[in-house]
């Protein structure tokens, strides 16, 4: 059947992939999305924790204007000049060693997962399989997902990568997970994002760190939402003093442009030699650009400490709504990475605020 009606043919070539809002926006400016009818809407989302410096940034206009006009792509076989200064920003932000770029958090995690079998196989080990916790989510290409514990994600994919699954801030239950099944890896959000903002104990992630190097595990943390100084730590897992030997950024490291990295601690930096991984477009001087303004406003232009006297103002203002709603029955969450916790209503109560 053809049709002439425009809301028909605007999805008519997608993939149905996404279900998508009736607006269609047109412009942005700071916390404010304009849609086609010229209606200001609040941008909650953040493009779903990624435009970090709001919309219109205009530094992040002027330097992205300047590099379109050098050079929008390279080869990762030349050199440009952002690849070291951010590698270093971001190695010394963390505490890491080395960082390999890419273009999103799933291929961050990707690599982060071969990396850890790498590892192993070096060492002797013949470790392949995986740990992850319930209520986490690494990405949707293969690999991510195998680490992916929600079942209606993995089920129609399968078989995946072994992985097995541990509940959240269980440390016994971890600990005898790491002993039976031997993975390659721990992979962890020190808070989870999808799985509703759900901090893990900075105990546990003590213990975590603890057992991974008793069992000779390689630890994976996932700070793909709660990274690049959302929580105001510039890794979540800083607050509780814990180091892994992987970790994953994406979403909010360009402010709107594609990007991932994964970061390798010393003792992993070397494992990776020329051919074992790569990315056509990963590190190139566009993203990496917008990257290098996103990294500067965190250590010099006082992102960072606005990010941690907002967060405190943001968690005020949940708890106070939380204790004066019947709906919400408390808060989640660091930083500027909260919510509201709604049993059973989450979704009536999104659509009502829409």
């Amino acid at each position: 059947m053809t049709t002439t009606d425009p809301e028909v043919l605007r999805d008519a070539h997608l993939l149905n992939t996404y279900k998508f809002a009736d607006e269609v926006f047109v412009e942005g400016h700071g916390a404010r999305l304009v849609d086609s009818a010229g209606r200001e809407f609040l941008d909650f989302q953040s493009g779903i924790a990624v435009s970090a410096l709001g919309h219109g940034h205009a530094g992040l206009r002027e330097a992205l204007h300047a590099q379109v006009d050098r050079v929008l792509h390279l080869s990762n076989l030349l050199r440009h000049p952002h690849t070291p200064d951010v590698a270093a920003r971001l190695c010394r932000l963390s505490g890491m060693a080395g960082a390999f770029f890419c273009n999103s958090g799933a291929e961050a995690n990707e690599a982060a997962l071969k990396l850890a079998r790498k590892h192993q196989r070096l060492a002797g080990e013949e470790r392949t399989s995986f740990v992850a916790l319930e209520g986490g989510f690494h990405g949707r290409t293969t690999g991510a997902l195998s680490v992916t514990a929600h079942a209606p994600y993995r089920e129609p994919f399968g078989p995946l990568l072994e992985a097995h699954f541990v509940a959240p801030d269980d440390a016994e239950a971890l600990e005898a997970a790491l002993e039976t099944h031997r993975p390659a890896a721990l992979i962890l959000e020190p808070i989870q994002g999808e799985g509703g903002l759900r901090a893990l104990s900075h105990g546990y992630l003590r213990a975590a760190r603890e057992l991974c190097s008793a069992t000779g595990t390689v630890l994976i943390h996932d700070e793909v939402q709660c990274g690049c100084g959302r929580t105001g730590h510039f890794l979540a897992g800083d607050a509780a003093g814990v180091k892994p030997d992987l970790v994953t950024l994406a979403k909010p490291l360009a402010a709107g442009l594609p990007i991932g990295a994964m970061l390798a601690s010393e003792r992993m930096a070397a494992v990776f030699q020329p051919g074992d991984h790569g990315s056509t477009f990963g590190g190139g001087p566009l993203a990496l650009c917008a990257a290098q303004v996103v990294l500067k406003e965190l250590e010099e232009g006082g992102l960072q400490e606005s990010v941690r006297a907002r967060g405190e103002e943001l968690g005020r203002g949940l708890e106070a709504i939380a204790a004066a709603s019947p709906l919400a029955t408390g808060t989640r969450g660091a930083g500027l990475m909260r919510g509201l916790v709604v049993p059973d209503r989450a979704g009536d109560l999104a659509c009502a605020l829409h």
